[in-house]
């Protein structure tokens, strides 16, 4: 168990097929981030409006629930978040309800704030 990180969601942000090609692509949260990535030009190129949002750290009340959205038009097709602080909890990340958006809550024992990131994978369906 880690003691100040813990990250729900970031090992698969995206499978996605091509349209009539019959291949899937898959790419991990550190080749969805970087630039260069071979993996995250694939995503792109196979998936329609394939996007990355994410909602930057910031710290909440225990338990409350921090959403991103996609951009009009596009929904979710994955996500998850992050939990920061000292023996920090990911209590859990879901999309929304409509499909437009992923939202993640945690906690911080002994604490009464802990910090939450979320991310959403968003395409064009």
């Amino acid at each position: 168990m880690l003691r100040s990180k813990h990250a729900l969601g970031a090992g698969l942000l995206a499978v996605a097929l091509a349209a009539g090609a019959g291949w899937a692509v898959q790419a991990d949260a550190n080749d969805v981030t970087s630039d260069n990535s071979p993996a995250r030009d694939a995503a792109i190129r196979a998936v329609d409006g394939y996007q990355v949002v994410k909602l930057g750290n910031a710290n909440v009340g225990n338990f409350q629930r921090r959403t991103v959205s996609c951009p009009s038009g596009k929904r979710a097709i994955g996500g998850g978040g992050e939990a920061q602080g000292t023996d920090s909890v990911l209590n859990g990340t879901f999309p929304t309800d409509d499909g437009t958006g992923w939202i993640a809550l945690g906690h911080q024992p002994g604490y009464n704030s802990v910090g939450i990131s979320v991310y959403v994978v968003c395409a064009n369906v």
